[in-house]
């Protein structure tokens, strides 16, 4: 399946299953979950990148474990709205995953996902520096789920 509009992705999906959202850093990908309903999204966890086979290998085993029907990946554009290396890069790494696994996937832009949550993290919840270096990349992979099932 190629890449599907994010408006597309409900229909696209089976009945009773997640989306999952991926934040995907360059040393990590923060994975997050929505419910059946696609109404609320939860971080799921952080996945220390390697070699792309073994990463796609990991998240494969997820989306079988979780019944994942759909994904939807954080395209960092920058602030200007235009895609620079960072933007490439997630969109190969969306091509090679779909040639490994025929499901929809969708884009959502994710600028300052990571600041929004570090702010909330820092500010909100008091989070020492060791801790939110342990959780920010699966709620900002959660922070970018939920913005696109709100967009729903």
């Amino acid at each position: 399946m190629a890449v599907i509009e994010l408006a597309d992705i409900g229909k696209s999906i089976k009945p009773a299953s997640r989306l999952m959202g991926l934040d995907l850093g360059s040393k990590t990908i923060g994975l997050a979950l929505s419910d059946l309903t696609l109404m609320i999204a939860s971080p799921l966890e952080t996945i220390k990148r390697a070699k792309f086979t073994r990463d796609a290998e990991t998240l494969e085993g997820l989306m079988d474990e979780h019944g994942v029907g759909g994904l939807v990946l954080g395209l960092p554009v920058s602030m200007d709205g235009s895609e620079g290396p960072r933007c490439q890069s997630t969109r190969q790494f969306a091509t090679n995953l779909l040639e490994r696994r025929d499901i929809p996937l969708a884009f959502w832009d994710e600028r300052l996902s990571t600041v929004a949550v570090e702010r909330i993290l820092i500010d909100e919840i008091d989070m020492t520096r060791k801790r939110r270096a342990e959780v920010v990349d699966k709620a900002a992979a959660a922070y970018i789920l939920q913005g696109a099932l709100d967009s729903l």
